[in-house]
């Protein structure tokens, strides 16, 4: 498959109380996943620039938290129109970093702009509230005050809209924010550092930094100017630094891995559920946190649920991400390949059958075959691991306890997916599921207005909703005692 470059990819820079920076003594290589060629180069942070980035980031918060909601508001909508302007623009730099195709990266950032819009309006709506007090001498009101300077550290499946999530989040709130996007698809971050800048934003509100995740964020987080750190990644970097902010009693919202469970009930409309399910399976090749990976199908169901599926999943069009018609890029990075492989080989020996897939394609770049695994043990490390590729395993079941037993069985829990045409079956799944967010019938998850979060090992706290101020805002209690006038 042809992967000449269509398209020039945009320079990358670090961004300290308003200023770029380009070039720095060490610097990382960004690789094109089509390709596996070296596309650009990513400056470092040194612990001088780092310092620089939280003393700025302070200084901007003390005007910042004072600024109105509805000032606040008008910048971030200004950004959102301008990221659905030049959205195009900043998705071409996406599908060379990240891979993904490119109706799905404009997607992504139009879908992202919704997110500053909805932020922009609802910061207008932090309210405190007056609690009636037991003595009429005596008022007592409780008032929201932004924590201060936030740091965030984002994925590099969604680098759009991962980032503007935690960014708008920050700033509708009153607070900064010193934001470390992924260094495999920086393109997006460096996009909302410019187009934040031209929305208006002043200086120091929004940092940008690069380089050693952990040492930045070692060195982020002891700083006594920093207030918060949101995370979106895996479960074993989210563990760390939610035990690193503990230790500074730092306030953390953590977003990590899952491994949903997809319960297709024999009463459901078998068809129309695997149409819909290999789409989403195939959605950003797999690379997605709340991407279906389990399936478990009633066995009045299983066989013909498998063909239809399989048969879906296979008729993938896999290319490069300018190609016409691709629905599926390559992996971000040649790990996830290699990680596949792995999960397929492991399938092999446990004896469950390859219906679909199974293998890398060609051989340039990271592009890897939409696969379906079929029957096996629930030892399958497919059963047990997140894969966050394009590989989905699917399993039968009989009965409605067993099924929720063995969805319920891993420390996951950020989404699950229930498709029945039972109103009594959903709803008793829908208690039963041990998962931050169930999804019954559709694919209804990650809309600005609703909350977006898990539970067990999948973290804590909320990327979506009024829930998500949470994590910005401190709760003050204030009482005062007037004497009556004489």
């Amino acid at each position: 498959m042809s992967t000449t470059r269509p398209h020039s990819y945009g320079q990358l820079g670090m961004l300290i109380d308003g200023r770029w920076t380009y070039e720095t003594e060490r610097q990382d290589a960004v690789i094109d996943p089509a390709s596996g060629a070296v596309i650009g180069y990513l400056p470092c942070a040194t612990d001088a620039d780092l310092a620089a980035a939280v003393a700025s980031a302070q200084r901007a918060f003390g005007s910042w938290k004072d600024r109105s909601p509805l000032d606040r508001g008008q910048i971030l909508r200004r950004f959102a129109d301008l990221a659905r302007t030049h959205a195009e623009e900043v998705g071409r730099n996406m599908v060379l970093d990240q891979g993904k195709p490119l109706t799905e990266a404009i997607g992504e950032i139009r879908f992202a702009a919704d997110h500053a819009d909805w932020h922009a309006e609802e910061a207008r709506r932090i309210y405190g509230r007056l609690i009636p007090s037991r003595d009429p001498r005596v008022q007592q009101a409780v008032t929201r005050e932004p924590v201060g300077v936030c740091i965030a550290f984002t994925p590099w499946n969604f680098p759009f809209s991962q980032a503007l999530r935690k960014v708008v989040a920050a700033l509708a709130s009153g607070c900064t924010i010193i934001l470390k996007g992924p260094a495999e698809s920086p393109s997006s971050t460096v996009a909302i550092g410019r187009l934040m800048q031209e929305a208006g934003l002043p200086d120091g509100c929004l940092n940008i930094v690069w380089g050693s995740s952990s040492h930045i964020s070692e060195t982020l987080l002891s700083a006594p100017e920093v207030k918060k750190i949101s995370f979106t990644g895996s479960v074993e970097v989210g563990k760390l630094l939610a035990s690193l902010a503990g230790r500074h009693m730092k306030r953390s919202t953590m977003e990590l891995g899952g491994h949903a469970p997809v319960i297709v009930f024999d009463d459901a409309d078998v068809e129309a559920s695997a149409d819909a399910l290999a789409a989403q399976k195939v959605r950003n090749a797999g690379q997605v946190c709340v991407s279906p990976t389990r399936f478990y199908v009633q066995t009045g169901a299983y066989d013909r649920f498998l063909a239809r599926f399989a048969d879906k999943v296979a008729a993938t069009k896999v290319g490069y991400g300018f190609a016409e018609g691709v629905q599926m890029g390559p992996l971000c990075h040649a790990r996830r390949v290699t990680a596949m492989e792995g999960f397929v080989q492991d399938a092999r020996e446990r004896g469950a059958e390859i219906v679909t897939g199974g293998s890398r394609i060609g051989d340039a770049g990271f592009f890897y075959a939409p696969t379906v695994v079929a029957g096996g043990s629930d030892a399958l490390r497919l059963m047990n691991e997140e894969p966050f590729g394009p590989i989905a395993v699917v399993t039968p079941f009989s009965g409605f306890d067993d099924v929720m037993r063995r969805a319920n069985s891993l420390p996951f829990g950020l989404a699950s997916y229930v498709f029945t045409a039972s109103s009594s079956r959903a709803q008793h799944a829908a208690k039963a599921l041990a998962a931050g967010m169930v999804s019954i019938n559709h694919f209804g998850l990650a809309l600005p207005e609703t909350p977006f979060g898990g539970i067990k090992d999948s973290g804590y706290g909320s990327e979506g909703g009024t829930e998500t101020f949470d994590g910005y805002l401190n709760t003050k209690f204030v009482t005062r005692f007037d004497a009556r006038p004489e």
